[in-house]
């Protein structure tokens, strides 16, 4: 198996991060607009992110291009932000009724 460099870690680790990055940005934006009707689909698309950001991250953990504590980490500040919305979502359903 050939070496791997150090730039191709921090490559690995970008794309990573950037992936990541965009399941955030989908996760603020349900948040900033929990004035709008639920959407389902909306969910499942994140969950779908989720699960693929997921096997990505044990796919380089396993190539050693990553740690698993930097994987843990990417989806841990995740899941984090989820619960904020499933949160948020809740205070919401309890205020309209």
């Amino acid at each position: 198996m050939p070496q791997i460099t150090m730039n191709q870690r921090d490559k690995a680790y970008a794309l990573l991060k950037a992936d990541a990055n965009n399941i955030l940005q989908l996760i603020e934006v349900q948040i900033d607009n929990l004035m709008a009707p639920q959407c389902p689909l909306y969910e499942e698309v994140l969950d779908t992110q989720m699960f693929g950001l997921s096997r990505e991250i044990n796919f380089a953990v396993r190539l050693q291009l990553i740690t698993a504590e930097e994987g843990r980490e990417l989806l841990d500040n995740l899941e984090y932000k989820l619960s904020e919305l499933h949160e948020a979502k809740e205070k919401e359903i309890s205020f309209e009724k």
